[in-house]
């Protein structure tokens, strides 16, 4: 019986196509799964990517080892919503992970990183978040056969890092004059401004 892979993300997205493309068994979903559905579909693989909901133990003890996340931050720094926005606003390191899927938010094992760096002053929130959606795809392109056989070496996340709830986002929206337009290098000389002012 051929593997079946769960895409826990959009329709129209490019991953999506691009394992269609090669010959693999894939169903995408955006709704919120429950453990019925996952058992009856007998998925071998589970991928997020830009998934919206918490999946519960219960489901990820059907995947073990074969769940995985794609986040663009450098976990474990900026885990949860708007890595990119954050990882400006604190000057963090800013790069893409591929992680394994725990109950945590952004908490599991590592299995691909790569650091991003943006040095241009034109660049915006929307042309680094596009740069770190192509980096991140190219991962995913270059090592879904490693995961499928389980040749990629995993590691711990080190260090704290930090973590963000999409409302956290709501005390810095006066940052957004532009929206996802605006300047990143604005973005860190308003914060550099708020922090002298204190």
């Amino acid at each position: 019986m051929q593997e079946k892979t769960l895409f826990l993300g959009p329709d129209d997205s490019s991953l999506l196509s691009w394992l269609k493309a090669n010959n693999e068994n894939v169903v995408a979903t955006t709704n919120k799964i429950s453990l019925d559905y996952i058992k009856k579909e007998k998925f071998t693989f589970l991928v997020s990517y830009g998934y919206r909901f918490k999946i519960s133990k219960e489901i990820l003890d059907n995947f073990p080892d074969k769940a995985i996340n794609l986040h663009i931050s450098l976990l474990p720094w900026n885990k949860g919503s708007d890595p990119n926005f954050w990882s400006f606003i604190n000057n963090t390191p800013k790069g893409v992970s591929i992680h394994f899927l725990d109950e945590g938010l952004d908490t599991g094992d590592i299995l691909i990183q790569k650091e991003i760096f943006f040095t241009s002053e034109s660049e915006t929130l929307a042309s680094t978040y596009e740069q770190l959606q192509q980096a991140i795809q190219a991962l995913f392109k270059k090592h879904w056969h490693g995961f499928k056989k389980g040749t990629l070496v995993r590691k711990k996340q080190m260090g704290i890092g930090s973590i963000h709830r999409s409302r956290d986002l709501q005390e810095f929206s006066y940052l957004l004059e532009k929206g996802w337009d605006t300047p990143v290098s604005r973005l860190a000389k308003d914060m550099v401004i708020k922090k002298g002012s204190k």
